[in-house]
């Protein structure tokens, strides 16, 4: 019997490198001149994959009423930055009220599936980026945030090489075929190093802290990654989207930052408290 070939990127890597290398440089350029700029480059990655989401549940006549949703996700995120967190939490609840009055215009039929679809999309996308305006409003903000956003990259990046290495055997051949426990492996080995040395170099805490917010990182990552991936294969599409070459959509790069972005600011809250 022949050995298994490894799984292959599938993917063009030069485009991928120079988006990613493009994203990071306006990470790090918007935390550290104007904190406020960090938060307006969240809301305008947010508002983008909040439109993407929207067009591929409208490919199984799922409706989100965009305007709503847009503005809740705005003053979710701007609140949460400026008043802190109750004001925030207030806008996603009224944005939910807006959203059950809008759409009673539009009549009964597939009221309560369009309500459930943009409640979960509320959850999804602004729930979670109020996290990294709330870590980012804290002193030492920038550098929190900066520490979270690494250390999930360091997730993408040791799976996919460890998955292209020395990939073998499938984690979830059914939601994600290309996803295997060497590339998990590579992840968790990736986000324990990096949350080691940022925690301790970046935050002054200490190494083994690091090693549990890398931990709780990738667990959000990986479960993240693996929930945007059945939610395509429900709505039975590839990317969700074409915006970042490479990449595919902007949701497919935010599947693993987001869901991150709760675990980690609960993390650093006791890492590095205010």
């Amino acid at each position: 019997m022949s050995e298994r070939k490894p799984i292959t990127a599938g993917r063009n890597l030069p485009a991928a490198f120079a988006v990613g290398v493009l994203l990071g440089a306006l990470v790090l350029v918007t935390l550290f001149t104007v904190k406020a700029t960090f938060l307006a480059y969240i809301g305008a990655v947010v508002a983008l994959a909040l439109w993407e989401l929207s067009r591929a549940l409208l490919t199984r006549g799922i409706v989100v009423p965009l305007v709503p949703a847009a503005a809740g996700t705005a003053a979710a995120v701007a609140l949460a930055y400026w008043e802190g967190a109750g004001p925030a939490l207030a806008a996603l609840a009224l944005s939910v009220i807006v959203v059950m009055a809008w759409r009673l215009r539009s009549g009964a039929d597939g009221y309560l599936r369009d309500l459930s679809a943009t409640t979960l999309v509320l959850a999804y996308l602004p729930l979670m980026a109020v996290f990294v305006a709330l870590m980012l409003a804290r002193t030492g903000g920038a550098r929190q945030a900066l520490t979270f956003v690494v250390v999930t990259i360091c997730s993408d990046i040791g799976g996919f090489s460890a998955g292209v290495l020395f990939g073998r055997h499938p984690m979830a051949r059914v939601i994600s075929p290309k996803k295997t426990w060497e590339g998990l492996a590579g992840s968790a080995a990736a986000c324990l190093l990096a949350g080691a040395l940022l925690v301790s170099l970046l935050l002054h805490g200490h190494w083994w802290q690091g090693v549990l917010l890398g931990a709780a990182v990738v667990a959000a990552a990986v479960l993240g990654d693996l929930a945007e991936s059945m939610i395509k294969r429900d709505l039975q599409i590839k990317d969700m989207g074409s915006l970042l070459p490479g990449h595919g959509g902007v949701m497919d790069r935010l599947d693993s930052l987001l869901p991150c972005a709760a675990v980690a600011y609960l993390v650093l809250s006791a890492v590095a408290p205010v």
